[in-house]
């Protein structure tokens, strides 16, 4: 595919700017997504799992396998995926996660190769990989299906992406700003905009005009009784993932 135009927002980098240190404080500003994580993590991993052909039981189930989490953050999926044995490249616009990043890996004994850059800079530079991560990142970019473009460019033949979003009808509104934002408090005022949220089948047809064919899409669903996050092959209402591969 063509190469797009940089897909950065400033204004979203900002955001995420301001809270890189408290990546790693599962009670600070990005408690929702160290909630979530397992939720995604166990998507992640079957995905990658079913398309490679890995038994998820052996130690390093991923090992051989090249990695892109792209918006990577302060690593909360960087880590695991390097530790089921994955090369990973943590990439995001946002250089004040950078070094927050690199030292949580060098505390936990794990070699990543964090980089403040861009997706586009990657796909300039020739890089390719086995499977591209674009987890919560695509309702905070200026141009949706350039950003999904790039990450076709960015995948090997029989590549894999994962993409997780959020669904724009009145319930996320409730459930995601005006719920999470202003009444739990569990993320800033402002960290979201409603009108940038996807839907499954919008984000569907981005993947197919990039080239890629979607295999899979899942719900996550948030209890309040159990307080955990959860897989759903029926509710994608709220929170949701999709699977695509390189044709």
């Amino acid at each position: 595919m063509a190469e797009a135009a940089n897909s950065i927002d400033p204004g979203e980098v900002a955001k995420f700017e301001a809270m890189a240190a408290e990546w790693w404080d599962p009670n600070g500003k990005f408690k929702p997504l160290h909630m979530l994580n397992p939720c995604r993590l166990d998507y992640i991993t079957t995905q990658i799992a079913t398309q490679f052909g890995r038994d998820l039981t052996s130690p390093e189930p991923f090992k051989g396998l090249t990695l892109l989490d792209i918006g990577c953050g302060g690593g909360l999926l960087s880590e695991p995926m390097a530790r089921l044995g994955a090369t990973v490249i943590g990439a995001d616009a946002a250089g004040g996660n950078i070094p927050v990043a690199q030292l949580h890996a060098q505390q936990s004994g794990l070699e990543i190769d964090y980089r403040h850059c861009a997706a586009e800079d990657l796909a300039q530079e020739g890089a390719q990989f086995d499977a591209v991560l674009a987890m919560e990142i695509i309702e905070h970019v200026a141009d949706p299906q350039g950003f999904v473009n790039t990450i076709e460019s960015l995948l090997k033949t029989g590549g894999l992406m994962i993409c997780s979003t959020l669904n724009r009808n009145p319930k996320s509104y409730m459930m995601a700003i005006f719920g999470a934002e202003r009444v739990m408090r569990w993320l800033p005022v402002g960290t979201h905009e409603w009108s940038k949220f996807v839907t499954p089948d919008e984000l569907y047809d981005l993947a197919r005009k990039a080239g890629l064919d979607p295999v899979d899409r899942r719900g996550m669903v948030f209890n309040p009784i159990s307080w955990r996050w959860s897989l759903s092959d029926r509710d994608l209402s709220v929170n949701y993932a999709i699977a695509a591969v390189k044709r």
